[in-house]
């Protein structure tokens, strides 16, 4: 594997290879959601491997990502992980312990989201790290 998206950590997870997005994305989809992880790296949508081919959006989760994003009135900061179960949503932001933080653009988004009529509790961040 020679392509790591400008250095991100590759993880094994269930005996293939994802970036952290994934893993998460993964749970959340085992837990019953729907989603995907926004690859704004490549600007695609995706559900595994960056590598395999990317998805597209549900016409009713994509309605309120452009809702989101005509609030913001950019297509930055979007969270990496939009996920949907009946008439929830959830955004789900991956951070590395001691190697990444809440950017401004992502405060923007939240702040755009909250205007649409989201609650914080479609918010989750998850700090994730290496095992020893």
């Amino acid at each position: 594997m020679t392509d790591t998206y400008h250095g991100k950590t590759v993880l094994k997870v269930a005996e293939r290879p994802a970036f952290a997005e994934l893993a998460i994305l993964w749970t959340l989809r085992d837990a019953g959601w729907d989603g995907i992880w926004i690859d704004w790296y490549r600007g695609k949508y995706r559900t595994d491997y960056w590598d395999a081919s990317p998805v597209e959006l549900a016409e009713e989760p994509a309605k309120l990502l452009e809702r989101i994003y005509a609030l913001l009135g950019s297509r930055s900061g979007a969270w990496d992980i939009f996920c949907w179960r009946g008439g929830e949503v959830l955004f789900t932001e991956a951070k590395r312990r001691g190697h990444d933080c809440v950017r401004a653009l992502q405060l923007s988004f939240l702040d755009a989201a909250l205007a649409a009529g989201l609650s914080i509790q479609s918010f989750l961040i998850v700090e994730w790290t290496l095992r020893e």
